[in-house]
């Protein structure tokens, strides 16, 4: 695995792992993104909140470099994206997301284990040594399935196989997570398993980076930081998650009235009456 230098940080802070400055991704004459900036800091813990449409899966795509901009700069870990192979980026910048293209009937073992490798199977002519085995049961530990690590792909809950996927990322010890919608569909039993193993890796690796595409606060972890809200590709707001995630600047987000309370750390959000 290439290293990389993280741009450097000011004394005091923590170095930045990902830099948006002024981002405009425009795809058959649609503008999806105009005119965004954000700065990620290792430790730090996003959020990309916005409604349907609103850009935050393309701008996660961007910032996993699978997707450049039309215009503007964007840094991953200190290499400017368009002047890097990105397959140097890669290990490095770990993406979740619910459509990961796993067809065979793997079981959480095998399928938590290709992440040591990055292939989507196991790979031919590959024994996973006894470190690389013992690296993914803390990850199944760590994402609350150590009673699943050997059972099947299709028996597995949709809450089950986002953590599993989650386990699967950490395997190659990115320093960037990226997770698109990973709370989408799940009862609250689910959810809320999911976002504590989530918030669990604050404790676990307090140099990760995250950020995590949502629609709704309730599913943000109480680890989140820092919030960006989009709408129709345009940025709303960005910063502290406790500036950021108000009921004026989501009603404004939403195009409709809103009401944002926190309790012990986590979101709740509710229409006000009459809107």
């Amino acid at each position: 695995m290439t290293d990389l230098v993280t741009a450097p940080a000011v004394a005091g802070e923590r170095p930045i792992v990902l830099r948006a400055d002024s981002v405009d991704l425009v795809r058959d004459g649609r503008a999806l993104l105009r005119q965004v900036s954000l700065t990620v800091r290792a430790g730090e813990h996003w959020a990309l909140l916005g409604p349907n449409g609103a850009g935050k899966s393309t701008l996660l795509r961007v910032l996993a470099s699978y997707a450049h901009p039309t215009s503007g700069r964007v840094e991953i870990l200190g290499q400017r994206l368009g002047r890097v192979d990105v397959f140097t980026l890669r290990p490095h910048v770990a993406i979740v997301t619910p459509h990961h293209p796993l067809h065979a009937p793997r079981t959480v073992l095998d399928i938590v284990l290709t992440g040591a490798t990055g292939t989507i199977e196991r790979a031919a002519g590959w024994t996973p040594s006894p470190a690389d085995l013992a690296r993914a049961g803390e990850m199944i530990e760590l994402m609350g399935l150590a009673g699943l690590a050997g059972a099947r792909w299709p028996t597995l809950s949709q809450g089950e196989r986002g953590r599993a996927l989650i386990a699967r990322a950490l395997m190659g010890r990115p320093r960037v997570l990226l997770l698109d919608e990973p709370a989408a569909g799940l009862d609250i039993a689910g959810r809320e398993r999911l976002l504590s193993s989530i918030a669990g890796l604050r404790q676990l690796r307090p140099e990760l980076a995250t950020v995590m595409v949502t629609h709704h606060v309730e599913e943000l972890p109480a680890s989140t930081s820092h919030a960006v809200l989009l709408r129709d590709g345009r940025q709303v707001a960005a910063g502290p998650a406790g500036e950021v995630l108000v009921s004026e600047l989501a009603s404004a987000c939403f195009g409709y009235p809103v009401t944002i309370t926190r309790n012990g750390g986590r979101w709740a959000c509710v229409a006000r009456a009459g809107g």
